[in-house]
Parts: structure tokens; C-alpha cells; sequence
């Protein structure tokens, strides 16, 4: 199956979750992060502002600006397909842009270089369990990540992992996937079943 046969077949599913579990599943696979030492080691988290039905990013950002982290979130240039990072310290510092999307607004937002950011949260559509993604067809993160050297981990439903994927050769797997159920390491593909 092609990436995107795959993307519109994942994003189907996900668009029919009922919004009490969307909520609580969402959480579920926050805390799961949130007890790995890579959050609770890094001092500045990358992290994209997601909308539905991506898995919700809101209480993440929350929980990091209460745990004392900096928060950085991606500001994409369409015209050149290239992101950086801006930190944020509420949501009034964000703007509505292109597709609905939330970014940091220039005027109100400093940026953040790679090599001050420690985690970054990658998003994605679907995920093979060797770390592997769909994205949202921008390439936006796949040129990110080509210099970043910190962590990189993913938040996703458990609907999103879907065995294989395609893989290009510029592709950059993500080390870890975390689900509502369970996190998953991507270096070895062992499953951790550290189960809250």
C-alpha cells in the first residue's frame, strides 16, 4: 500500500473516535511518556500543537510548562519546506496558519536552535514498530531531522502502528513510539510493557 492509500485509511479511523476516548487515550499515552527518563531528563521539548485527529499534544505541552521544561514548537515556511523551532510560553503566543494549523507567531516567539532542543515529539500518521513513519506529506520533519541529534520519540494511538511502511532512502526513524498502551523501542523493536 502506498503512503497515501495509508494515511487516508489511518486518518479515517481515527476521525471516528468519540471525543471522551480521544481525550483519555490521548493522556493515557502522555503519562506513559512522562515516566521515561528522556522526558524527565530533558530541560527543552520539541513538540507540534496537534489538532484532531491527531493524537492531542495540548496536555503534553501543559505538563511540561508545569514541570518546569521550555516548550519549543515547529513554525513551517511552505515556501521553502522548512521548520524551526520557536519556544512558547502560552497559547496566546500562537497563531491560526495555513490548513487551521497552530504555530508560534513570529512577533511573540524566539527561536530555538536543534541543538537546544533534548526530546522532540515526531509527528506522524502511521508507524511501523522499527520506528518508521507516515506523515502528513510535507516532508517538513524529514529534512528536520536530517541535523538533529537529540531524542526523537513519537505519541501515537495504537491504531497508527500498522506493521510496515514505506521507507525512503531519507527517512529518519523515530527511537521510541509511545501508545495508550505501551511504549515501543524502535532500536531494537523490543516492547517495553511498562503498562500504567
Amino acid at each position: 500500500m502506498d503512503k497515501k492509500a495509508i494515511r487516508k485509511n489511518i486518518l479515517d479511523a481515527l476521525g471516528s473516535m468519540e471525543p471522551e476516548a480521544y481525550a483519555a487515550r490521548s493522556l493515557e499515552a502522555i503519562q506513559r511518556l512522562r515516566t521515561d527518563s528522556r522526558y524527565k531528563e530533558a530541560g527543552t521539548i520539541g513538540v507540534t500543537i496537534s489538532r484532531f485527529p491527531e493524537l492531542d499534544t495540548r496536555p503534553l505541552v501543559e505538563a511540561a510548562w508545569e514541570d518546569g521544561k521550555r516548550v519549543a514548537a515547529p513554525k513551517c515556511s511552505p515556501s521553502d519546506w522548512s521548520m524551526q523551532f520557536r519556544y512558547i510560553r502560552s497559547y496566546e503566543e500562537l497563531e491560526t496558519v495555513y490548513m487551521d494549523l497552530l504555530e508560534p507567531a513570529e512577533d511573540r516567539t524566539s527561536p530555538a536552535g536543534k541543538e537546544e532542543i533534548d526530546l522532540l515529539i515526531v509527528p506522524g500518521v502511521a508507524y511501523s514498530e522499527s520506528g518508521y513513519r507516515v506523515g502528513f506529506g510535507g516532508g517538513y520533519y524529514d529534512r528536520y531531522l536530517t541535523q538533529f541529534a537529540g531524542d526523537r520519540v513519537s505519541l501515537a494511538f495504537e491504531e497508527q502502528l500498522c506493521g510496515e511502511v514505506p521507507v525512503e532512502p531519507h527517512d529518519i526513524p523515530v527511537d521510541s513510539i509511545f501508545t495508550e498502551r505501551r511504549m515501543i523501542d524502535c532500536r531494537g523493536g523490543a516492547e517495553d510493557g511498562n503498562r500504567l
